[in-house]
C-alpha cells in the first residue's frame, strides 16, 4: 500500500506559506487612534522607549574618526554603545553627541566630568546597568544644561539625584531600589511632562510634600508598585494619567483629588481600599475621569459620587455583594462595567441599578455567586459574561430586554435542559456567540437563537441531539460540542441539515465510532480526537470537499482500517491528525467489543434520564 502508516502527522503547507514574525508594538499616546478592547488591554503600563534608527547610525570609522569602539554613531550627533558589555564610561565621545544611548551595560559608576563636556546632550539612556546612588554623585548632570530626557531603569539606584536639569521633558526611574525623593528632583522643572518611578521601594516619608513644586505641566506620574499608604500631596494639575496601584492605599483623604480636573486614567488596584476609605466627594472633582481601576481592594458595595464622564469602571476581584439604584444610574457616559470576581448574588443587584446607561454595552458578572439571571440589565449590552456562576435555569423574560445582546456567555453554572425555557432566547435577534459550555445540559435546549455564528456545549452531559435542535441555524459557523457523551447512532444526517454554512465542527472527547455521515458541503475543519473511531471509509468525506484539517488524534483506528482514497479527493486539506492510533492488529479486532460497550453504555444512560425525568 503507498500510504505510509510511519507518517501518523500529515501536513500539507502551501508553499507560498512564508515566515511568521511576532511583533511588539508600543503603546499608543495620549493622541492615538488606534482601539484596544479596554477590558483585554487594561491600560498596561507605559515605558519610555529610545529607538535609535538604524539609518541613521553608521559605524564610527565610516563617519567620524571619535565614535567609540564598538558604538555606532551619526552625523547627526546619535551616538549608540547599549549592549556591548560596558564596565566604564566611554571616554571618547563625540562633543556634539544629542543623543547617547548606554543601556544594557554593566556600568557601576559615572563621574561628573565624563558628562561635563556634553553640552548638547538632550537624551542619556542607562537603563539596564549596575549603577548606585553611590556610583551617580549629586553634581553629575550639574553641566547637561540641554537634557530632555533621562531614562535609569533598572539599575541599583536608592535616592534620587537631589539636582536634575530644570530642561528635563522625561524622567524615568523605574525598577530601582529609590526610598528618597528630594524637593528638586522634580521640582522646578516647567518643561516635566511624565515621571516614572515605578518598582521602587519608596514610603510616604520618601516623598517631599512639593515634589512636583514649579512643575506643574507633568502630564503622567506612575507611582504603581511601591510602599505608599497615602495618596501625594500637591499632584501636578495638568495630569491626565495616575497609576498608583500595587501599593498600600487604604484610604484616600478628602481633596486628594480635588485640583486634578484634567486627570483622564486611574490605576488604584491592588491596594487596601474599603468603602469607609472612600467618601461620597473622592472622584467628585475628577470632571475629565474616563478609566477608573478600583480592582484588587476591599470594597464591598460600589462606591457613591463617581465621576459622570467614566467610560470604562473595574471594580472586579473586591468583596462586593449589592449594587445601589442609584449608584451607577447618574454615569450616562459608561461603557464597560468590569464587577466579576464578587460576591454578587442575583437579589443584591437592584432592578433599577442600570436604569437609562445607554452606552454601556459591555458587562462582567462572572465569578460571582448568582443563582439566577439579575433583573434589570442594561437594555444596550452587547457583550454580557455571566459564566462561572450557580444559575440553574434561565426563565422566559430573562433576556426580553436585551435586544442588542451579540455575545451571551453563561457557560460553567448549573444549567439543566428542563430550566431552560423554550422561548428564553425569543428576542435575541442580534446575538452571535452563545456558550453554555460546562454546564449539566442532556439535550440541546430547545428556541436557539437562528441567527447565532458561534455555538458552544462543550462539557455537558449531552448524549443525543434532538430532532430539530439545531433547525433553521443556516447562519451558524462555528459548532463545539466537544466533552459530551454523544454516540454515533445519535448524530444522524438530518442533525446538520440547516447548517448550510459550517465551517467548523468539533465533536471531540466523545463516544463516536465512526466518522459521523452528511456532515455540510461547507465544512472546513473537523474535530474528532479522542473518540471511539476505529475506521475511515472510501465515502467518509464525499459530502465535505471543502476540508482543509481533520484532526483524529487518539482514536481506536488500527492498521488496515483507513481506506487511502478516503483523502484523495480533498484538494484542500492541510493538516491530517492521525497521532496516536495504528494499534497493530486485525482492523476488526475490536469492533465487536465497542459494538457491545456502546450498547450496555447506552442502556445505562436511557435508565439514568428515566430516574431523572421522576425526580
Amino acid at each position: 500500500m503507498a500510504w505510509s502508516w510511519a507518517l501518523l502527522l500529515l501536513l500539507l503547507l502551501p508553499p507560498q506559506l512564508g515566515p511568521v514574525l511576532a511583533l511588539r508594538t508600543p503603546g499608543f499616546g495620549r493622541s492615538g487612534n488606534h482601539e484596544q478592547s479596554p477590558e483585554e488591554n487594561e491600560f498596561i503600563e507605559e515605558e519610555p522607549v529610545l529607538v535609535l534608527s538604524p539609518e541613521e547610525q553608521v559605524p564610527g570609522p565610516a563617519t567620524a574618526a571619535d565614535c567609540p569602539r564598538e558604538c555606532a554613531c551619526s552625523q547627526e550627533g546619535v551616538v549608540d554603545c547599549g549592549g556591548i558589555d560596558l564596565r566604564e564610561f566611554p571616554g571618547d565621545l563625540p562633543e556634539r553627541t544629542n543623543h547617547l544611548s548606554l543601556q544594557n551595560n554593566q556600568l557601576e559608576k559615572i563621574y561628573p566630568e565624563e558628562l561635563s563636556r556634553l553640552h548638547g546632550l538632550e537624551t542619556l539612556n542607562l537603563q539596564n546597568n549596575r549603577l548606585t546612588s553611590r556610583g551617580l554623585p549629586e553634581e553629575a548632570f550639574e553641566h547637561l544644561t540641554n537634557l530632555n530626557y533621562l531614562y535609569l531603569a533598572n539599575n541599583k539606584l536608592t535616592l534620587a539625584p537631589r539636582f536634575l536639569p530644570n530642561t528635563l521633558i522625561s524622567v524615568d526611574f523605574a525598577a530601582n531600589y529609590l526610598t528618597k525623593i528630594y524637593g528638586l528632583t522634580f521640582g522646578q522643572k516647567p518643561n516635566l511632562r511624565s515621571v516614572y518611578l515605578h518598582n521602587n521601594k519608596l514610603a510616604d516619608a520618601g516623598l517631599p510634600d512639593h515634589m512636583f513644586n514649579g512643575s506643574s505641566n507633568v502630564e503622567i506620574l506612575i507611582l504603581s508598585s511601591n510602599f505608599l499608604r497615602h495618596v501625594p500631596k500637591h499632584l501636578p494639575p495638568a495630569l491626565y494619567k495616575l497609576h498608583l496601584k500595587n501599593n498600600k492605599l487604604e484610604k484616600i483623604p478628602p481633596g486628594a483629588f480635588s485640583e486634578l480636573s484634567s486627570l483622564r486614567e486611574l490605576y488604584l488596584q491592588n491596594n487596601f481600599l474599603t468603602d469607609e476609605g472612600l467618601d461620597n466627594e473622592t472622584f467628585w472633582k475628577l470632571s475629565s475621569l474616563e478609566y477608573l481601576d478600583l480592582s484588587s481592594n476591599n470594597l464591598s458595595r460600589v462606591p457613591r459620587g463617581l465621576p459622570r464622564s467614566l467610560v470604562l469602571l473595574h471594580l472586579e476581584k473586591n468583596a462586593i455583594h449589592s449594587v445601589d439604584a442609584d449608584v451607577l444610574t447618574p454615569i450616562r457616559s459608561l461603557e464597560y462595567l468590569l464587577l466579576h470576581s464578587n460576591q454578587l448574588r442575583a437579589r443584591g443587584i437592584h432592578p433599577q441599578a442600570f436604569q437609562g446607561l445607554k452606552k454601556l454595552h459591555t458587562m462582567h458578572l462572572y465569578n460571582n455567586a448568582l443563582e439566577r439571571v439579575p433583573s434589570g440589565l442594561p437594555r444596550r449590552v452587547r457583550t454580557l459574561m455571566i459564566l462561572h456562576n450557580q444559575i440553574s435555569g434561565i426563565g422566559r423574560d430573562d433576556f426580553a430586554t436585551t435586544y442588542f445582546l451579540e455575545e451571551l456567555n453563561l457557560s460553567y453554572n448549573r444549567i439543566t435542559s428542563p430550566q431552560v425555557h423554550r422561548d428564553a432566547f425569543r428576542k435575541l435577534r442580534q446575538l452571535r456567540s452563545l456558550d453554555l459550555s460546562g454546564n449539566r445540559l442532556h439535550t440541546l435546549p430547545p428556541g436557539l437563537p437562528r441567527n447565532v455564528h458561534v455555538l458552544k456545549v462543550k462539557r455537558n452531559e449531552l448524549v443525543a441531539l434532538a430532532r430539530g435542535a439545531l433547525a433553521g441555524m443556516a447562519q451558524l459557523r462555528e459548532l463545539y460540542l466537544t466533552g459530551n457523551r454523544l454516540r454515533s447512532r445519535a448524530l444522524g444526517p438530518r442533525a446538520w441539515a440547516d447548517l448550510a454554512h459550517l465551517q467548523l465542527l468539533d465533536i471531540a472527547g466523545n463516544q463516536l465510532t465512526e466518522i459521523p455521515s452528511g456532515l455540510p458541503e461547507s465544512l472546513e475543519y473537523l474535530y474528532l480526537q479522542n473518540n471511539k473511531i476505529s475506521s475511515v471509509s472510501a465515502h467518509a468525506f464525499d459530502s465535505t470537499p471543502n476540508l482543509k484539517g481533520i484532526f483524529l488524534r487518539f482514536n481506536k483506528l488500527a492498521v488496515g482500517s483507513v481506506v487511502e482514497s478516503a483523502f484523495q479527493r480533498l484538494k484542500h486539506l492541510h493538516v491530517l491528525d492521525i497521532e496516536g492510533n495504528f494499534e497493530f492488529g486485525a482492523a476488526s479486532k475490536d469492533r465487536g467489543r465497542l459494538k457491545e460497550e456502546e450498547e450496555e453504555e447506552e442502556e445505562e444512560e436511557e435508565e439514568g434520564m428515566e430516574e431523572e425525568d421522576k425526580r
